[in-house]
């Protein structure tokens, strides 16, 4: 079903295992008011050709594009996904040496049947945000902010199945088999998967 809104933009700081590398979410914290939220996918391709023809094609995740427009970016926020710093002056200091560490990123979309799409990019690395300036003139022009980040699958895998490494959950409030408690639950903490034990 077509989307026809965005909002509740939010992102949870990762923390990971020193050996393992595995991820450990923080608190979600609203990231900005969500103006727009582009993901383009990279997948890694390879056809096996046999007998004069494709015997096997395998497309799994590589990574991805997440490119965030949104109403502005405080200080505090800057500095949690770019690694950029606050001086002793109060100044959001940005630096050639700046490497964010990645994040969890939640939003929803809301449906045309006026239900709502939930979603997690659950590794996310963001650059320095981009700015649009523009002069005012005889008409009124919203400047806004976008940042972009590489979506990564996290190095954790998911609870009962050993082989799946996610990089994206996504539920339909109106899905019959997604639970209420799932969706109350989506901007207190990071969802985690859960399968049957293998």
């Amino acid at each position: 079903m077509a989307t026809i809104g965005l909002d509740r933009l939010y992102y949870a700081p990762i923390t990971e295992a020193a050996q393992t590398g595995e991820e450990t979410y923080g608190t979600p914290v609203m990231l900005a008011k969500a103006i727009s939220a582009e993901l383009s996918i990279e997948l890694a391709e390879a056809t096996l050709y046999a007998d004069d023809g494709a015997a096997e094609v395998v497309k799994e995740f590589k990574s991805g594009t997440l490119t965030l427009g949104v109403d502005g970016i405080g200080r505090a926020v800057a500095a949690a996904l770019t690694g950029s710093t606050v001086d002793e002056n109060g100044v959001l200091i940005s630096a050639s040496e700046d490497g964010g560490t990645p994040v969890a990123v939640g939003f929803r979309a809301k449906k045309a049947n006026g239900r709502y799409r939930y979603f997690w990019l659950y590794r996310v690395k963001f650059g320095v945000p981009s700015t649009n300036l523009a002069t005012k003139g005889d008409s009124i022009t919203f400047s806004t902010p976008t940042i972009e980040g590489t979506v990564l699958r996290r190095n954790k895998t998911a609870t009962g199945n050993a082989n799946i490494h996610p990089w994206k959950a996504e539920a339909d409030e109106d899905d019959t088999d997604v639970t209420a408690a799932t969706i109350t639950g989506w901007y207190t903490s990071v969802y985690e998967p859960t399968f049957a034990t293998e």
